[in-house]
């Protein structure tokens, strides 16, 4: 019978160690909800990431780069396009008076080596042209590098095939996917940093060269972890916490403490604390930790959803509490005390149970050995005087 008691005794401590639920729960009206701009999301098993954020710049590729140049020496008579201008292959973009002789002297059209952007234009009306002078220089962007200054330290971590998140600050939020593709040759090296390259599609041709990026090396991938974005984590590395939306009170919100695990990009991994689908606050849980225990008492709001009333601490009042406030307030508790006080209830009664049975058992053994091994003092009396000195009545 020790192990029942052993387990009850742990479960009624478990119980008593618990914090009041008023001590967590933040209660709120509908307007101070919409102050705080609250909004949630589940928690849910995704595919975490783990990352190594890198500082990096858009260059463009080795085969991009295109000149335009003259073969034979000239002016500049017109000046079709300029520079940021985009033009495709075929596209004439200047037209040279030659310095042949004829009447009138004969016109070359300059046309575009290759699609791509104008980056340097020196083709201005009446400019002379020599062969070995650059007129225009055109950059095709639809594919682009994105050069990284990865940590020497952390270099070994580039393999073939490694994708990159890239976020270009110049053109907002939006999140490009990258894949590594070699070390980059610097001209500059520097000691603590190495270049590598990742190829970055662009389609649009919004990338140019010069822009900042940011990008987030992909290191390694794991699925169905449990995560919650990374604006949900509030505390210290010491006491982590999170807000969720409480269960049956409209306008509550719990905090939680939680096991955070790795961080990868915009998400965390949460070890314990959490449950898949639990409302978890992103915006607005920084305001909550300042907000006390709310704008409506844990009392009120659970009074309003019961109908019935209930302790400042969030729990059931007892009937004693009940006669003691002035009445039953029309409500028939059947949770009685509380869940502690319903599980101590059945437990007694359990045990209680198997006591009586113990002792049944215990006692029905003892009268069948006695009567299969000797009589009654009656029976005895009863007996012919032949049979009293037998094995039987001794």
């Amino acid at each position: 019978m020790k192990f029942p008691i052993l387990t009850l005794l742990l479960i009624t401590s478990a119980f008593a160690a618990e914090a009041p639920r008023n001590e967590n729960t933040v209660v709120l009206d509908a307007t101070g909800v919409a102050n705080l701009g609250i909004e949630t999301v589940a928690a849910e098993e995704t595919a975490l990431e783990r990352t190594l954020p890198v500082l990096g710049e858009i260059e463009h590729t080795c085969e991009s780069h295109a000149i335009l140049s003259s073969r034979i020496p000239g002016r500049i008579i017109e000046a079709l396009t300029h520079k940021g201008d985009f033009v495709k292959k075929g596209d004439v973009l200047l037209r040279i008076e030659s310095r042949q002789p004829g009447d009138p002297p004969p016109v070359i059209d300059l046309k575009a080596p290759a699609d791509g952007l104008i980056i340097r234009s020196e083709g201005h009306l009446g400019a002379p042209v020599e062969p070995d002078k650059e007129l225009m220089e055109i950059l095709d962007l639809t594919t682009v590098w994105a050069v990284a200054r990865v940590p020497q330290h952390q270099a070994a971590a580039l393999k073939e095939g490694m994708a990159a998140r890239i976020r270009i600050p110049a053109l907002g939020t939006e999140e490009r996917r990258s894949e590594y593709l070699r070390l980059a040759p610097d001209e500059t090296p520097t000691p603590s940093t190495v270049g590598a390259i990742f190829k970055l599609p662009n389609p649009d041709n919004k990338l140019r060269p010069g822009m900042r990026a940011e990008l987030s090396l992909i290191v390694s991938e794991r699925e169905n972890v449990l995560t919650v974005p990374r604006a949900a984590l509030q505390g210290d590395r010491a006491n982590r916490f999170v807000f969720i939306k409480d269960y049956e009170l409209e306008n509550a919100f719990v905090r939680l403490p939680v096991t955070v695990g790795e961080i990868g990009g915009e998400r965390v991994e949460i070890i314990a604390g959490l449950f898949p689908g639990d409302e978890v606050v992103v915006k607005g849980s920084y305001a909550l930790s300042f907000a006390g225990k709310g704008s409506v008492s844990l009392k009120e709001a659970l009074d309003a959803a019961h109908g019935h009333p209930h302790n400042e601490d969030g729990s059931e009042m007892t009937a004693e509490q009940l006669a003691a406030s002035g009445g039953d307030h029309g409500h028939d508790h059947a949770h009685g005390g509380g869940p502690l006080v319903i599980f101590l209830a059945i437990a007694c009664g359990v045990l209680f149970l198997l006591l009586i049975a113990s002792a049944f058992m215990r006692k029905t053994r003892t009268g069948s050995r006695h009567e299969r091994h000797q009589l009654t003092s009656r029976d005895y009396e009863c007996a012919p005087r032949s049979l009293r000195n037998r094995r039987c009545f001794s």
